[in-house]
């Protein structure tokens, strides 16, 4: 299965994953539609180790504000109903 399929399955059932490609084979083409199939990332090979885990944090950090902001959002939610039944 070619990464950019993979994408559009990820993308459907596991929206709020980060999703990074890694490719050997890159074009200008081939980034835009990962992009728009929903990769957060874009690596090219070969590897620079260093960069690719710095890139992985990245996204593992992007990954745990966003859960975060929605667990903010959902208590913030659930006070507001709170409140407006108390009152």
């Amino acid at each position: 299965m070619e990464g950019t399929e993979l994408l559009s399955k990820l993308k459907t059932n596991k929206p709020k994953m980060r999703k990074i490609i890694i490719t050997g084979y890159p074009s200008l083409r081939n980034a835009i539609e990962a992009l728009n199939k929903g990769a957060d990332a874009y690596i090219i090979k070969p590897l620079d180790i260093d960069k690719t885990l710095a890139t992985i944090k990245e996204q593992l950090q992007k990954q745990q504000e966003e859960e975060k902001m929605t667990e903010e959002q959902l208590v913030e939610f659930i006070e507001t109903r709170i409140r407006k039944i108390e009152a």
